[in-house]
C-alpha cells in the first residue's frame, strides 16, 4: 500500500533570559554548572512559595509570536497541566493551554521541490522540568533547568516527510537566534522537538478526504539527525504495522540514538489526562497594545527577508544569499564591508571572499565573524587590493591568514614584505624570454600539440618572479612568445 507521512512538530525552545520563569534563580549552562547550584524553594515546588512571572520571557515569547505571523491574544492564561514524574516537583507544570500566549500563525520553508507554507497552531509559555541521569541503583535529580523558561511552537500537521521537517527546524532555529531569544547551541539542548508522526492512504486525486491514521509522538529529539532518523523510523514502522493488518497504537515514544529505532515508554495522553486548570497564583496576562507595537518595532530583518533582498539589492545567488544569512553575524559582516564601497569590489566579489577563503578560516579557529580580528573594512581593503591588481590571489590568501593572526590591514602587510604584484609588461617579458630559454624541452612540446605544458612553464614563471608577477600578464606574455617564434 502506498501511505502518506503526517507529521507535527512541537519544538521547546528555552529562552535566553538571565533568570528563570517564575522565580528569580539564575539560569546556567547545565554542562558546566554543579548540580542543583541554582535552586530555590519556587523551583523545588515548596509548599507555601508563590510563582512571579518574568517579563522578558513574556516579551521574547511575543517576539517569536511577532516573526511567525501569529496573532497575540490580548489576553492569555497560564495553566496547571499535572502530572506526577520525578523531574517535576512540584506535580505539576506550569504552562498554558485553552489561552495561549498567540495562535495562528505560519513559517515558510525552503525545500528540495520549493518553498512550502506551515501553519502554526500555536505558541506557548511554560517552564521546564528537572533532568534526570539514569545509573545504576537509581536515578540523579537535577534541579538547575527546573523552572527555566520555555517557549512551545505548535505547529499543524503540514508536514509530509522528514526532508520538510528538518528544513521547518532549521528555519525555525535561525529565527530564534536572529530574534536574540535562543542560543541555538543543539548539543546543550536549548532545543528540543517532539514529532508527531502518522500515516494514511495517499489522498485520491479526486480530492476526497482521507482521514489521518493514529499518530505516535517521538519525544525529546535534540538533534537535526535525530530528528531526520526518528521520523524516518517511525513513518517505516507504522507502514509495517498497517500492511500486516494491525493497527497502530497511539503512544508516546522515545528514541534510541544507539540502535535508531524508537521504542515504547508509556500510552499516548490526551488534554483531559492531565486535567489542565487555570493556575490559580498567576493572574490571566494581559497585553498592553503600545507595549506589543514597541516590540513589533524593534523586530529585526529576519532570515528571509535579508536573503530577498540581497538577491535583489546585490545581485548574489538564492544559494550564496542563503548561506550568508545563515548566522547574523556573517549578514552583519557581509554588509558592513560593502558599505565600505572599495572602488574595485562589488558585493559579488566580497560574498566570494567570505564564502571561501573567510569561512575556511572561521571553520578552523571555532570563530564566527564577528569574533575574528579581521573586520569588515579590512577585508574589503583586502579584496579590494586583488581586484585592483595591487596583489594576485594567492598573495591575497596569504595576505589574509596573516590579518587573522595579527589584526594588521592588508596595505601594512603587503608593504611591509614587499609583496606588491608586478604588473611592468617589459619586466614580465624578460622573465619569460629567461624561462623558455631555459626550458627548450618544454617549449618544443607545446609548439608540437602539447599545450598543457604551459601549465608547467606558468609556474617556472611565478617561481622566478617570488610570485609577486601578475598571472593574467605572464599568462598572455606566454603564449605570445610561444605561438611567436
Amino acid at each position: 500500500m502506498n501511505y502518506e507521512p503526517v507529521i507535527g512538530l512541537e519544538v521547546h525552545a528555552e529562552l535566553a533570559t538571565q533568570s528563570k520563569m517564575f522565580c528569580a534563580c539564575a539560569v546556567v549552562d547545565n554542562t558546566v554548572a554543579a548540580p542543583n547550584s541554582a535552586v530555590c524553594p519556587v523551583c523545588a515546588g515548596m509548599p507555601g512559595t508563590l510563582p512571579v512571572v518574568n517579563q522578558m520571557a513574556v516579551e521574547m515569547g511575543i517576539r517569536v509570536a511577532l516573526a511567525l505571523g501569529c496573532t497575540v491574544n490580548p489576553v492569555s492564561v497560564f495553566a496547571r497541566k499535572n502530572y506526577f514524574y520525578p523531574d517535576l516537583p512540584k506535580g505539576y507544570q506550569i504552562s498554558q493551554y485553552e489561552q495561549p500566549l498567540a495562535e495562528h500563525g505560519q513559517l515558510v520553508i525552503q525545500t528540495s521541490q520549493g518553498e512550502l507554507t506551515i501553519r502554526i497552531r500555536r505558541v506557548h509559555l511554560e517552564e521546564d522540568t528537572g533532568k534526570l541521569t539514569h545509573v545504576e541503583g537509581g536515578s540523579l535529580l537535577d534541579l538547575n533547568r527546573a523552572g527555566v523558561p520555555l517557549l512551545e511552537i505548535v505547529s499543524e500537521p503540514d508536514i509530509r516527510s522528514a526532508e520538510e521537517a528538518v528544513a521547518y527546524g532549521e528555519a525555525l532555529r535561525h529565527i530564534l537566534r536572529y530574534l536574540e531569544v535562543n542560543s541555538g547551541d543543539m548539543e546543550k539542548g536549548v532545543i528540543r522537538f517532539e514529532a508527531n508522526v502518522s500515516v494514511r492512504l495517499v489522498p485520491s486525486r479526486d480530492g476526497e478526504p482521507v482521514p489521518y491514521g493514529t499518530r505516535t509522538e517521538v519525544k525529546n529529539l535534540n538533534s537535526f539527525r535525530a530528528l531526520e532518523r526518528a521520523i524516518v523510523f517511525e513513518i517505516e514502522r507504522q507502514s509495517k504495522v498497517l500492511d500486516s493488518g494491525e493497527t497502530v497504537e497511539q503512544e508516546t515514544l522515545g528514541w534510541n540514538e544507539a540502535s535508531e529505532r524508537t521504542y515504547s515508554q508509556r500510552s499516548k495522553e490526551d488534554a483531559h489526562d492531565y486535567r489542565y486548570f487555570p493556575e490559580p497564583d498567576l493572574p490571566p496576562l494581559k497585553m498592553d497594545e503600545s507595549w506589543l507595537e514597541r516590540v513589533r518595532a524593534e523586530l529585526p530583518e529576519l532570515p528571509r527577508a535579508k536573503m530577498q533582498r540581497f538577491v535583489t539589492s546585490y545581485q548574489l545567488s538564492e544559494k550564496d544569499a542563503a548561506r550568508l544569512v545563515e548566522e547574523k553575524s556573517t549578514a552583519d559582516y557581509f554588509e558592513a564591508a560593502v558599505k565600505r564601497k572599495a572602488k574595485n569590489v562589488n558585493a559579488k566579489t566580497i560574498a566570494n571572499w567570505i564564502l571561501g577563503e573567510l569561512f575556511g578560516l572561521m571553520k578552523t579557529r571555532g570563530e564566527t565573524a564577528d569574533r575574528l580580528k579581521v573586520k569588515p573594512e579590512a577585508l574589503a581593503e583586502l579584496v579590494d587590493l586583488v581586484a585592483g591588481g595591487e596583489i594576485n590571489q594567492t598573495t591575497g590568501r596569504e595576505v589574509l591568514a596573516e590579518m587573522s593572526e595579527s589584526g594588521k590591514s592588508a596595505g601594512e602587510i603587503v608593504t611591509a614584505k614587499g609583496l606588491k604584484q608586478v604588473s611592468d609588461a617589459g619586466f614580465i617579458a624578460k622573465i619569460v624570454s629567461q624561462t623558455l630559454d631555459e626550458s627548450p624541452g618544454e617549449v618544443t612540446s607545446f609548439r608540437s600539440g602539447k599545450e598543457t605544458v604551459l601549465n608547467f612553464l606558468f609556474g617556472q614563471v611565478m617561481k622566478k618572479a617570488a610570485g609577486k608577477a601578475n598571472p593574467q600578464v605572464v599568462r598572455e606574455e606566454l603564449e605570445k612568445q610561444l605561438k611567436g617564434s
